[in-house]
């Protein structure tokens, strides 16, 4: 098997088109290929009178001989090894059922771990009916929403899997992501994306996996305590939303509470469990006419079906020091509501699989550090968070009202009245007004300098009638909690894992994925 690189593709080309590429690139004759199977794709719109794919395809061909191109290589087909190890005395304990919890969970119950997962929100059947609820009409349920339940955050989102990261992990992730009923697609995307409307589907095929394995899925069910013996863990406590504390003795907990968390991050800091702040970045949601941004990416290509929506991403550094940039971009997306709170308003963005709405959102962030927190110590974090999503919850007038501003008021410091050409997306409903009222001056302004920046980046980044909803505050988690680099246990408390977004050592899906991964393989090499 050969793995063969920059194989271009038209945007009409077919299949027997790229097994033409293919041939060429090995010296055969097309016939001479057995099959011939995408293992990458992406579009390639340096060049806006060229777009094109280019592919990395896989081609059984037994008569070729390799030639002495860099572009051909032996493929290696990957397989995830789990760590060989002894039965657990006690069953491990998985704290939240988010990417990183359920990957967690999936890897200790295939190695025959029978894990325990602790999930304070709903299974995703439930949940979809309680965000529904919320979006209609305002009513939040803080302990199932757009932030807690079955598939974390990520489940109202677009689903994105691209990352950064290198780690080998990520093909387990898709692996298995594929295997529970996402689109196929993923394996080979450059930037794949499973969609809203399919997330839900896959959640539960992991979810069924892992109970046909022995494992168990405690939902509506909080961690409410660490119990400890000997200077170490020795169990939790919890309770559903109705009963009474219940107690689980295990020497193993996998913390990966999400993170938005903030009343388990409070009682683990008043337990002594060490952590510290961590910097994130706050803003707003942007929309745009996707139209616009399709004709900004790929020019007289824009529309080809082939291509889909186009997405951006954009960064730029000001001169006060401060970085702005683009996240969780949206093609053919939502504004969505994602509040945990009582009244404190949160937003983020999601996209449907097919991504075909009418307008794109991102969210554009301004870094913030601890010494932009107004105050000391780990959860100072926090509180700012809390005090811009009041105040994003009092400009919209209550009701989980998001207040929006047309960009080009924003840019001229004045007022909104009434939304423009772009409709704003975000249920359940929207309030025209000034975004300065939400964010401190050193935001507020970095915002309006980042908007021109990326202006000159991609064009119509400031189109008069983008709209901004506040307020974006939970791109990542204000704090980490502290493990050590070798055996993934908080240094105060061994037994105790701290994992993913929400223990900071993630950002996304598949990193929290990964890192759950990670963290249930550090169990198990102690078992070996």
């Amino acid at each position: 098997m050969y793995r063969i690189s920059e194989l271009r593709l038209e945007l009409d080309g077919s299949p027997e088109d790229l097994k033409k590429e293919a041939a060429k690139r090995l010296r055969v004759a097309p016939e001479a290929i057995r099959s011939l199977s995408l293992f990458r794709k992406s579009v390639d719109a340096r060049k806006r009178d060229d777009v094109h794919f280019v592919c990395t395809a896989e081609a059984d061909c037994p008569s070729a001989r390799a030639p002495r191109d860099h572009r051909v290589t032996k493929a290696v087909p990957y397989r995830y090894e789990l760590p060989v190890c002894r039965a657990l005395e006690q069953r491990p304990v998985v704290v939240g059922f988010g990417p990183a919890g359920m990957f967690a969970a999936l890897i200790l119950a295939q190695a025959g771990q029978r894990p325990v997962v602790l999930e304070r929100g709903s299974r995703v059947e439930e949940r979809e009916k309680l965000v529904s609820r919320f979006w209609r009409d305002g009513t939040l349920d803080p302990e199932c929403n757009v932030q807690f339940g079955e598939g974390g955050a990520g489940t109202f989102s677009d689903g994105k899997l691209n990352t950064g990261t290198k780690d080998p992990r990520i093909r387990k992730v898709l692996e298995e992501f594929a295997a529970a009923g996402a689109p196929r697609e993923i394996l080979w995307e450059a930037k794949p994306h499973i969609g809203t409307d399919r997330l839900p589907r896959a959640v539960r095929g992991i979810r069924e996996r892992i109970l046909s394995l022995g494992g168990e899925i405690l939902f509506d069910t909080r961690m409410t305590s660490l119990l400890r013996k000997d200077g170490r863990v020795s169990g939790v406590e919890f309770r559903t939303r109705r009963g009474a504390p219940e107690r689980l003795e295990t020497g193993a907990v996998i913390l990966a509470v999400g993170h938005s968390a903030r009343d388990t991050f409070e009682e683990l800091f008043a337990a002594g469990v060490p952590m510290e702040p961590k910097a994130f970045a706050v803003g707003a949601r942007i929309e745009h006419p996707q139209s616009l941004i399709d004709a900004a990416q790929y020019g007289k290509f824009a529309g080809r079906p082939a291509l889909g929506a186009a997405d951006y991403k954009l960064a730029v550094h000001l001169e006060n020091g401060r970085g702005v940039y683009t996240f969780c971009m949206c093609p053919g997306g939502q504004v969505v509501a994602a509040a945990s709170e009582p009244g404190r308003l949160a937003t983020n963005g999601m996209s449907r699989f097919a991504r075909d709405g009418e307008n794109a959102n991102a969210a554009l962030l301004v870094g913030v550090g601890p010494e932009d927190f107004g105050a000391d110590g780990p959860l100072a974090g926090v509180e700012l968070q809390r005090k811009l999503e009041e105040a994003a919850f009092r400009l919209g007038g209550g009701e989980y009202r998001a207040p929006v501003q047309r960009v080009e008021d924003f840019l001229e410091r004045r007022a909104s009245v009434r939304p423009g050409d772009v409709v704003p997306t975000y249920r359940p409903g929207v309030t025209p007004c000034s975004l300065d009222g939400c964010f401190p001056d050193f935001i507020a302004d970095s915002m309006r300098e980042g908007i021109r920046r990326m202006d000159a980046r991609l064009r119509g980044f400031a189109f008069p009638d983008a709209v901004l909803t506040a307020v974006e505050s939970r791109s990542s988690s204000p704090v980490r909690i502290l493990r050590g680099e070798e055996d993934g246990q908080s240094p105060a408390l061994p037994g105790l894992y701290p994992c993913g977004e929400g223990a900071g050592y993630a950002g996304g899906i598949v990193s929290a994925a990964v890192d759950g991964i990670r963290c249930a393989e550090r169990i198990l090499k102690q078992l070996s």
